[in-house]
């Protein structure tokens, strides 16, 4: 019997215009994907082909603002402020020359900070950076990136409404997932110990539990 290939990661180009600088530029974006392989236990997917996550995130080559492809559109939340932001921090690291996937999301959580988003949002675009990280092989970047995105889901969670009910036990079992990656088991250990107390659903959420007591006592790298 013939076994069909997973499908490529397949990119189209598109034209963005920055809300900051007015350039106009080409991009590629995603316009589809396969996952194969599993989940890692930070939950990062694996697809066949090149990695879908540096077309995640779009970058403009004068100014350095970034983000989705919908934070390039009109409705972008764009204040002088975060255009002399953009202009001072960012605009001077493009002439190190092209930046990889995980500079991408550093340069988008920048902003994403600048504009005043809940710190969810930019722990999840840290998070990705720290996976783009690991493509790259550049553990150094991918700890800090670790760490810059616990401590941004740990201020969701203190805010309590930054983050819906039914998403708390998650959160802090990844935030307990980052730490052991990071290398800090007791700090991890103590996040995976929590996780049972945000469960709402002990029977549907079996396997997250069963994962948090995993983590912490025998860890392994696949959820499967």
């Amino acid at each position: 019997m013939n076994v069909p290939e997973p499908s490529m990661t397949t990119l189209k180009h598109i034209e963005l215009t920055c809300p900051i600088c007015h350039h106009c530029f080409d991009s590629q974006a995603v316009l589809s994907t396969n996952s194969f392989g599993g989940k890692r236990t930070d939950f990062h997917e694996r697809a066949a082909g090149a990695q879908p996550l540096p077309y995640l995130i779009h970058l403009c080559s004068r100014c350095g603002y970034a983000g989705s492809e919908r934070d390039f559109g009109d409705e972008a939340d764009v204040s002088p402020m975060l255009k002399e932001h953009v202009w001072d921090e960012l605009a001077p690291r493009l002439s190190e020359g092209a930046l990889s996937g995980s500079e991408k999301y550093e340069f988008a959580a920048k902003v994403a900070l600048w504009q005043g988003a809940e710190p969810r949002r930019v722990a999840d675009l840290l998070l990705r950076a720290a996976w783009c990280c690991v493509d790259e092989g550049d553990v150094e970047a991918e700890r800090y990136f670790r760490r810059q995105s616990a401590w941004m889901f740990e201020r969701s969670l203190e805010a309590y409404d930054g983050v819906e009910r039914d998403e708390r036990a998650v959160l802090t079992y990844l935030v307990g997932e980052l730490w052991r990656r990071i290398g800090d088991v007791d700090i991890a250990a103590e996040w995976f110990d929590r996780v049972s107390d945000e469960v709402l659903d002990p029977k549907a959420q079996e396997w997250l539990i069963a994962a948090a007591n995993q983590q912490r006592n025998c860890p392994r790298e696949w959820f499967g």
